[in-house]
C-alpha cells in the first residue's frame, strides 16, 4: 500500500489512533505510583488487553507500538503486531529513545534516537509498521520555547520523516506544546503557531510528502495552572483558526494527543472543531490516556478484569470515534455507560 493510502486509511471517517507506546519501565512505574501490582507479565498482558479489544477497530484505525512491543509474542503464541493486522489495524511505531537535554539551551529538550535510524525503519516495514511517530515537546515558559530549540526539534522531526518515508511508512510530526502552565490560551495560540510554521518549513527543506504526512498536535488551550480556563468553544475556535493559518490542506489529517486533559474535555473539544467548522483535513484523536485511563484503573493487572477494561477501551474510543464526525453528546456519553 502506497504512503499516501496508508495515511487516508489512518484518518478514515470515524476512526482514529489509540497511542500505546509507553515503554515498559515508564508503564511499570505508573503502575506504582497507582498502586497496581507490578509482575513481570504485566507488559504483555496490558498490551494484549489494548491491541485484541473486542470491536476496537471500529473506531481504531492504528495503534503506536514501542520497539518492545512490536516483537511481544500474546498469550496465544502469535505475535502481537500480526494480531493487530489480522484486526484491520495499522502498526505504528514510535521509534525515538526519549528527549535528551539540548546542547547549549537553558533546559529545553530534543527526541534521541537518529543513530541507525534508517536500518530501524527498514526492518519494521518489513514486520508490517506502516506508520511512525516522533514527538518534540515544548515547555511554554519565561523565554521558552527558544527559536534554537523550535529549529533543532523541527529539523530532526523532518529528518525523521524523511527517512520514514523513504521505508515506506507514513510519518506522524508531533510538535506539542505542553499544556503545564499558567500561559493563557493567546500565548499558547502564539505559540503553537510559531511551532507549527517552523514545522512545516523543516518538511518542505527535506522534500517531505505531505499527502503521505499526518500531524499529531495538541490543542490551543489554557495553561493547566492559568486561573481563568478557555471554555470549549473556545478551544475549538482557537485550535481552527490556528491549524488554518499553519497546516497545509494537503495533509490528510490531523490526529490531537490529549495532553493531559480529562477524558470528558478531550472528546467535547474535537468535537466542538468537527461539528461546527468546514476543514481541508480530517481531524481525530491519537489519545493515549484519555482511551487508557479508565480501562487501566478497571484492570489494576487482575486477569478477570480484562473484559470490564475492554469494554470501557471500547466505550472511550467510540465517544471519540463520534466526536472526530461531530456526532458526540454529553447525553450520548451518559446513555452508552449506562448500558
Amino acid at each position: 500500500m502506497e504512503i499516501n493510502e496508508i495515511a487516508k486509511k489512518l484518518v478514515a471517517s470515524g476512526k482514529g489512533i489509540m497511542a500505546a507506546d509507553r515503554p515498559s519501565p515508564a508503564f511499570n512505574k505508573l503502575l506504582e505510583d497507582e498502586g497496581i501490582p507490578v509482575d513481570a507479565g504485566a507488559y504483555r498482558n496490558w498490551s494484549e488487553l489494548l491491541f485484541l479489544a473486542p470491536g476496537l477497530s471500529e473506531y481504531v484505525s492504528g495503534i503506536i507500538m514501542t520497539d518492545e512491543q512490536v516483537r511481544l509474542t500474546g498469550s496465544n503464541g502469535e505475535r502481537l503486531i500480526e494480531q493487530v493486522i489480522e484486526r484491520g489495524m495499522i502498526p505504528g511505531i514510535s521509534p525515538f529513545k526519549g528527549m535528551v537535554d539540548l546542547a547549549g539551551s537553558a533546559g529545553e529538550t530534543v527526541g534521541s534516537g537518529l543513530d541507525g535510524l534508517r536500518e530501524r525503519l527498514a526492518e519494521y516495514a518489513a514486520m508490517g509498521v506502516g506508520f511512525s511517530k516522533w514527538r518534540s515537546a515544548f515547555q511554554i515558559g519565561p523565554g521558552t520555547p527558544s527559536y534554537y530549540a523550535i529549529e533543532a526539534n523541527s529539523y530532526v522531526m523532518a529528518q525523521v520523516a524523511a527517512l520514514s518515508q523513504e521505508a515506506g511508512i507514513v510519518p506522524i510530526v508531533e510538535p506539542e506544546v505542553m499544556l503545564l502552565g499558567d500561559h493563557s490560551i493567546d500565548k499558547c495560540f502564539a505559540v503553537t503557531e510559531w511551532v507549527l510554521s517552523r514545522t512545516f518549513e523543516a518538511l518542505y527543506v527535506h522534500r517531505v510528502d505531505l499527502e503521505g504526512t499526518l500531524v499529531k498536535a495538541s490543542m490551543v488551550l489554557s495553561g493547566n495552572e492559568c486561573p481563568e480556563q478557555a471554555d470549549v468553544d473556545a478551544v475549538a475556535e482557537q485550535t481552527v483558526k490556528c491549524f488554518r493559518r499553519r497546516i497545509p490542506s494537503a495533509i490528510p489529517g490531523i490526529v490531537f494527543l490529549s495532553g493531559g486533559q480529562s477524558d470528558y474535555h478531550a472528546t467535547a473539544h474535537l468535537n466542538a472543531m468537527n461539528a461546527n467548522y468546514e476543514l481541508p483535513w480530517k481531524l481525530s484523536f491519537s489519545y493515549a490516556r484519555a482511551l487508557q485511563r479508565a480501562p487501566l484503573q478497571i484492570w489494576r493487572n487482575r486477569a478477570e478484569n480484562v473484559p470490564a477494561a475492554q469494554a470501557a477501551l471500547y466505550h472511550r474510543a467510540k465517544m471519540n470515534g463520534l466526536a472526530s464526525l461531530g456526532l458526540w453528546t454529553a447525553e450520548l456519553e451518559a446513555e452508552s455507560l449506562a448500558l
